[in-house]
């Protein structure tokens, strides 16, 4: 097959493109196991994370695994057979989140999905005070769900947990959030946190963490279920081979190290400002296409900065819009998943995006759509001047 000139944009929610200077990072022969760089490695990375997630009191666990492998840690700590939690509907990632939890033996009680709506802390709330028994061990809740494009509001749902007066846990998935959307571990008193490499953090797909404080690990500690890779005691020793229960992903590792400096250095309210900014641009040019084209999370707030989801109208297949612009415009985007499977596609603009590559996935998916003869506006004008007014707000605040 011969080469595609250029560069293919990648705007999938996950992996997200990969900077230079973590594949540069990767690109490393691997070292004796008991050299102090491994674990100087190992510490840079656990003490990133926590810096990230603004924790001082979670101890961090890194795996060799993508994120359902982060869902499963968490599972295999928490939930033994006969064990409750509670798991708000998001769509397909919280569905999947249950499956897990079920094929452990657990239950998982759900609160209904609607369709472009977050999560309704009010339902939340009612559920664990009507659980007078105190069945309920956790409430595990999807920060944004990528299938849908939809951020709940954890902040919102803490202060319901917190109103219930119930001691579940509070587990969160930041797989899609991390890195990309404000979140804060110890002010929202939220108990455990997982997440994964391939997304806001820049790094190619393979590696998950989860953050858990005293509260988690004791209620691990109480848990009978048997465990090994994904035990939180076992991994909590000072040697690199206990925290990975082996060989630690070295490469890996590097890339991390180098994603999260990145973050660092640009720092992390001018990360979030970014996705905000480029989250506005697909926004504006969605919403103005028109012909029935629409964004799927129906709420202004609960837009995610993550990833857009595009609900195509009828008789028009997302599947086939995907195609053409991967082939012949050489920009790649998601489609639905789950129920939203043939009825959306998704534009993830998270990681390491600027507004070029913004405005040229944008581009292309028009192109796609002009190619395959579909009626609509073009919204490039709007998402120009989106990035526009944003840069001006920028400009006109006071330093």
């Amino acid at each position: 097959m011969p080469r595609i000139p250029g560069r293919r944009l990648l705007h999938s929610p996950g992996p997200t493109p990969v900077p230079d200077e973590v594949l540069h990072a990767m690109l490393r022969q691997p070292t004796d196991l008991g050299d102090p760089a491994v674990a100087q490695l190992i510490d840079d990375c656990e003490r990133g994370l926590q810096r990230l997630l603004q924790t001082t009191t979670a101890d961090v666990f890194l795996y060799a695994a993508n994120g359902h492998g982060g869902w499963e840690a968490v599972i295999a700590n928490l939930v033994g057979p006969g064990t409750v939690v509670l798991i708000p509907g998001t769509g397909h990632f919280s569905d999947s989140w249950a499956e897990q939890v079920r094929a452990f033996g657990g239950e998982a009680l759900r609160t209904p999905w609607r369709e472009g709506l977050p999560i309704d802390p009010a339902e939340v709330e009612a559920l664990l005070r009507a659980d007078r028994a105190q069945r309920i061990s956790a409430v595990f809740t999807v920060h944004t769900d990528t299938a849908s494009s939809v951020t709940s509001d954890v902040p919102a749902i803490a202060r319901a947990i917190q109103a219930a007066g119930h001691p579940a846990l509070h587990v969160v998935d930041v797989v899609a959030s991390l890195g990309a959307a404000p979140f804060a571990m110890d002010a929202l008193g939220i108990d455990v946190v997982m997440g994964a490499s391939q997304k806001g953090l820049m790094g190619q797909p393979g590696l998950a963490f989860v953050a858990a404080n005293e509260r988690a690990l004791a209620a691990a500690q109480r848990n009978p279920a048997p465990r090994f890779y994904w035990d939180w005691a076992r991994r909590r020793g000072a040697m690199p081979y206990q925290k990975f229960c082996g060989t630690a992903p070295l490469a890996h590792l590097a890339g991390l190290r180098a994603a999260i400096g990145l973050i660092e250095a640009e720092g992390l309210d001018a990360v979030w400002a970014r996705h905000q900014r480029l989250a506005g641009a697909v926004q504006a040019a969605v919403s103005a296409w028109g012909q029935g084209f629409a964004l799927f999370a129906r709420e202004a707030a609960a837009r995610s900065v993550s990833v857009t989801a595009i609900q195509t109208p009828p008789g028009v297949d997302p599947e086939a819009i995907r195609r053409v612009a991967r082939e012949q415009f050489q920009v790649a985007v998601a489609g639905g998943l789950g129920p939203l499977a043939g009825r959306v596609f998704r534009i993830g603009h998270l990681g390491d995006q600027n507004e070029a590559q913004i405005l040229g996935c944008l581009a292309g998916v028009e192109a796609a759509m002009l190619q395959l003869g579909l009626a609509f506006t073009s919204g490039l004008p709007a998402a120009q001047q989106a990035l526009v007014d944003a840069v001006r707000a920028v400009n006109a605040t006071p330093a």
